[in-house]
C-alpha cells in the first residue's frame, strides 16, 4: 500500500542528555487499511468515484447536487461551504475531498445512507463505495457525518471535526466495512458512536465491522467511539488526550479489539461496563499516560480473521498521529 511520509521526531534521555530519534510518520495512505479495505457484499475494496468525473465545488447547490447525482464522481469542495441546516445525502460510488487544508462544509452533515427504516434485510440499493477526504466540519445542526441503513465500504479519512450538534462520526443501522482513519476529532462532547441503541440488536447483530485507526480523540470527553453489537471493532494506534469521561466504551454485545493506542489523561480509558448491556475487550500492548484502569475482559474475534495489518509502536503513535491526522496531510 503506496502511502506518503514524513517525519516527527521523538526526544529521548541517554545518559542525561537528549537524543532525538526520528519517527517515520505514515501520513496519508493512498487506500483504506482495515474494513473498508475487505472485498465484501459485493464490493471490492472501497474506490469512491474512482473512474468517474470530476468537478470541483464551492457552492452549496453545487455541492449538494453533485454527492447526490448518480454514478461514480469526484467532488472536489473549494472553500469553507456553509450548507443548509440538517443532513445531505450523499449517494454511492462518490469521493468527497477538501482542497487544501481548510476547505469543507459548515452548518450542516453529510448522510451516507438511505432513510431510517426497521427492516432487518440489507436493501439491493445500500449506499456503498464512499470516500469523504481531507474536509474540515463545523457547527453541524445535526451529525457532522452519519452513515446509516446498512451503508458498507466508507472510508472517513484526514478530516477535522469539531463543535457540531450531535456526533462528529456516527456509524448505525447495520452499516459495515467503514475505516475512520487519520482524523483529528476535538473539542467536542458526543464524538463517535457505533450503533444508535441497545434495542437495536436484530438490525445491528453481525453487522457495525469497523477499524478505528491513527485518530487524534483530542478534548473529546466521551463517545471515544461507544459501541454496541459490532464485532470485532478494530481500535489502533489512535492518540487519546484529555478525555475526561471514557475513551472506547463497548457495550450491549460489541466486541472491541484494542491495541497499540496512546491513552494520555484519561480518566476511563476503555471500559465494557459503561452503561447498559455489556460488551467485550480484548486489549494489547496500549500505553497509559496519567490516565485511569482499563476495564476489559470477554471475547472478541481477531481482525485477522477478516484482513492483514502492520501495527505501529505505542510508543511512536502520540508523535505520528499528533503530525499526520487532520486536514492537509494528503
Amino acid at each position: 500500500m503506496k502511502r506518503t511520509t514524513a517525519v516527527a521526531v521523538a526526544v529521548t534521555l541517554l545518559g542525561g542528555l537528549a537524543v532525538a530519534t526520528p519517527v517515520t510518520a505514515a501520513a496519508a495512505d493512498s487506500a483504506p487499511i482495515g474494513f473498508a479495505a475487505v472485498n465484501a457484499l459485493g464490493q471490492n475494496g472501497t474506490t469512491g468515484g474512482e473512474g468517474g468525473p470530476e468537478v470541483t465545488v464551492s457552492t452549496a447547490a453545487d455541492l449538494i447536487a453533485a454527492i447526490k447525482a448518480t454514478g461514480p464522481r469526484v467532488v472536489r469542495v473549494q472553500g469553507m461551504i456553509t450548507v443548509p441546516a440538517g443532513m445531505h445525502d450523499v449517494t454511492s460510488d462518490k469521493t468527497i475531498v477538501g482542497v487544501g487544508a481548510a476547505s469543507g462544509i459548515t452548518g450542516g452533515g453529510l448522510n451516507v445512507g438511505l432513510p431510517v427504516s426497521e427492516t432487518t434485510t440489507p436493501p439491493a440499493d445500500a449506499v456503498h463505495n464512499v470516500i469523504i477526504r481531507n474536509l474540515v466540519f463545523r457547527n453541524a445542526t445535526d451529525d457532522s457525518i452519519n452513515v446509516q441503513m446498512f451503508s458498507h465500504h466508507v472510508w472517513i479519512d484526514h478530516n477535522d471535526l469539531s463543535r457540531g450538534y450531535d456526533g462528529l462520526i456516527d456509524i448505525k443501522r447495520g452499516s459495515s466495512y467503514v475505516t475512520v482513519s487519520w482524523n483529528h476529532v476535538h473539542d467536542h462532547a458526543k464524538n463517535m458512536l457505533l450503533g444508535h441503541s441497545d434495542s437495536n440488536g436484530a438490525q445491528d447483530t453481525g453487522h457495525l465491522k469497523v477499524s478505528y485507526h491513527h485518530n487524534f480523540f483530542n478534548k473529546t470527553s466521551q463517545r471515544n467511539p461507544r459501541t454496541r453489537f459490532g464485532n470485532p471493532v478494530h481500535i489502533f494506534n489512535n492518540y487519546f488526550l484529555n478525555n475526561s469521561d471514557t475513551g472506547p466504551a463497548c457495550q450491549a454485545q460489541s466486541g472491541c479489539w484494542i491495541e497499540g493506542n496512546y491513552f494520555d489523561n484519561v480518566e476511563e480509558p476503555m471500559t465494557n461496563s459503561y452503561s447498559g448491556p455489556k460488551g467485550n475487550i480484548v486489549e494489547r500492548n496500549n500505553v497509559f499516560v496519567n490516565s485511569g484502569k482499563p476495564v476489559v475482559g470477554g471475547t472478541v474475534t481477531d481482525p485477522r480473521t477478516y484482513y492483514q495489518y502492520a501495527l505501529d509502536s505505542p510508543a511512536d503513535v502520540k508523535a505520528l498521529v499528533t503530525q499526520g491526522a487532520g486536514t492537509g496531510k494528503i
